[in-house]
C-alpha cells in the first residue's frame, strides 16, 4: 500500500485526544487506532510489536546485517488537536494544484487561500489533500505515521539495503502535552530516534521553545452597583488591568522565528472571581526565566493595589532539546544527509512549539524532529502536499541505510 492510500485510511479513525479525561489514552478512539496499526505492523511483518495498556504501540524492522550498528528509531503521535474536530474527516485530493483559491465548502463559503496561506504557492503543480472544511485533517501526526509505516514496509520488502536495528513507536495525547508521560525508553531501546512531526517538506529540527503554563486567578467583591463605591472589586476589571500590563507585542500574533511570547489561551470570569491562563515560551532559557518572573511582578503590582486579590500557578511543560542534541549532532546531520540525496533542501529552523522529542531528549533518548508535510495543522485550513509526505518515507529508508555505512569519524 501507498503512503496516501495509508494516510486517507488513517484520518477514517477519530483519534482527537481530550486533556479533561484524565486517562491514558485520553479518548478510546486512540486505542482503536493504536491497535489497527499493531494489526498492520504484524502484517507487514514487523517483529516485537506491542500495544501496551496505555496505547503506545511499539515495534521492530529487523537488521539486515551481523555488524554492529546503533538502533535507529523512528515516532509519531496517532492523536490529533483537540482545537477541531477530528470526526468524520472526509479529505479530497487536489490535482495538479494551479495555485489559486481551493473551496473546500461551497455552502459555507470556506475558501484555501494562498491570499492567507502565501506557502501554498510552494506546491503548484503538486496534488494536495484538503479537507472538507468541517474538520482539521490530521495529518499532524498520521501523515508522520503513514509515512513510518510506509518505509518499515519497504525495508522489510528490500532486505539487500543493509541497516541496522529499526525501532518504531506511535504515541498517545502529544497534542495535549502527555505524549510521552507513560513512554518507556529502555523497553524502546534506541540510541537515538526522530520524530516524523514536522512541517515543510525538508524541515529538521533540534530547537524548540521552553514551555510552561501560568494561571492566575482574582478574587472580587461583588455589592450592588448603586452602591459600590469603594466597596466592589471587580475580579474581571482587575484581570483586564493585568492583561494590559503585558508587553502587547510579544504576543503569538506578532513573533516569529526565536521570539517568544506569552499567549493568553481562555479568560473565564465573572465579578467574583476571574481566571486568566496563559502559555509562555521562548527559546532561550534565560529570557524563558525572565518572562515567568514578569509574571510574579505583575501579581505583585496587582496585589499592592487590591490586597489578596490575585493568585500565580506557573508550570513548566517542557525544555528546549537543543542542549540534549547539541553533543550529539552527528544525527542532526545524518538526518541532513538523508534529506539531501532525497533531492531537498534541508531547512533546519527551531520549532516554534513542542514536540514529543523535546521531553524524550530530557528522558535520555536524543530525539530531533523531522518534516511529515502538513501544513496549517489545527484546523479546517490544514492541507498535506502528497510529494512531501512521500519524500518524508523516503528519507526514512535513507536515513536506515546511511545509518549503516562509514560516517566520517569512523574513516
Amino acid at each position: 500500500m501507498n503512503v496516501t492510500d495509508r494516510f486517507l485510511r488513517y484520518v477514517k479513525y477519530d483519534t482527537q485526544s481530550d486533556e479533561f479525561t484524565n486517562l491514558t489514552p485520553s479518548t478510546p478512539g486512540q486505542l482503536i487506532f493504536a491497535q489497527a496499526l499493531a494489526d498492520e505492523l504484524k502484517r507487514i511483518g514487523l517483529q516485537e510489536v506491542v500495544v501496551d495498556d496505555n496505547g503506545y504501540v511499539m515495534g521492530t524492522v529487523p537488521a539486515t546485517c551481523n555488524r554492529v550498528l546503533p538502533v535507529i528509531g523512528f515516532i509519531a503521535h496517532m492523536d490529533t488537536s483537540p482545537d477541531m474536530s477530528g470526526r468524520n474527516v472526509s479529505p479530497r485530493i487536489v490535482r495538479g494544484y494551479d495555485g489559486g483559491d481551493i473551496t473546500l465548502c461551497e455552502e459555507e463559503g470556506i475558501v484555501l487561500s494562498p491570499n492567507d496561506f502565501p506557502e501554498m504557492l510552494d506546491y503548484i503543480g503538486e496534488d494536495i489533500i484538503v479537507t472538507n472544511g468541517k474538520t482539521l485533517l490530521g495529518a499532524d501526526d498520521k501523515a508522520g505515521i503513514a509515512e513510518i509505516v510506509t518505509a518499515a514496509e519497504y525495508l522489510i520488502s528490500h532486505p539487500e539495503i543493509e541497516h541496522g536495528k529499526i525501532r518504531i513507536a506511535f504515541t498517545p495525547d502529544e497534542e495535549i502535552g502527555k505524549g510521552t508521560d507513560k513512554f518507556n525508553v529502555e523497553r524502546f531501546g534506541a540510541d537515538w530516534a526522530y520524530t516524523m512531526d514536522g512541517g515543510k517538506r525538508g524541515e529538521i529540527e533540534f530547537e524548540n521553545f521552553n514551555a510552561a503554563i501560568a494561571k492566575i486567578t482574582f478574587k472580587g467583591r461583588n455589592v450592588h452597583p448603586g452602591y459600590a463605591k469603594h466597596k466592589m472589586i471587580n475580579s474581571l476589571r482587575v484581570a483586564i488591568q493585568y492583561a494590559i500590563m503585558l508587553p502587547r507585542w510579544e504576543t503569538p500574533e506578532h513573533t516569529e522565528g526565536y521570539e517568544g511570547f506569552y499567549h493568553l489561551i481562555s479568560c473565564d470570569g465573572s465579578v467574583e472571581n476571574t481566571t486568566l491562563s496563559y502559555i509562555i515560551r521562548d527559546h532561550d532559557r534565560d529570557r524563558f526565566e525572565r518572562r515567568k518572573k514578569e509574571f510574579v511582578h505583575l501579581v505583585n503590582k496587582i496585589n499592592k493595589e487590591f490586597p489578596d486579590c490575585a493568585s500565580l500557578e506557573i508550570k513548566d511543560q517542557y525544555y528546549n532539546m537543543r542542549e540534549k542534541i547539541e553533543p550529539v549532532m552527528n544525527i542532526v546531520e545524518l538526518a541532513k544527509q538523508a534529506i539531501t540525496a532525497c533531492g531537498i533542501e534541508p531547512l533546519v529552523e527551531p520549532v516554534r512549539g513542542g514536540t514529543d522529542g523535546a521531553r524524550l531528549s530530557f528522558m535520555g533518548l536524543p530525539c530531533p524532529n523531522i518534516f511529515a508535510g502538513g501544513m496549517n495543522f489545527h484546523g479546517r485550513f490544514e492541507y498535506l502536499p502528497i510529494k512531501s509526505m512521500e519524500k518524508a518515507a523516503e528519507v526514512i529508508v535513507e536515513i536506515a541505510r546511511l545509518s549503516a555505512l562509514p560516517q566520517p569519524a569512523e574513516q
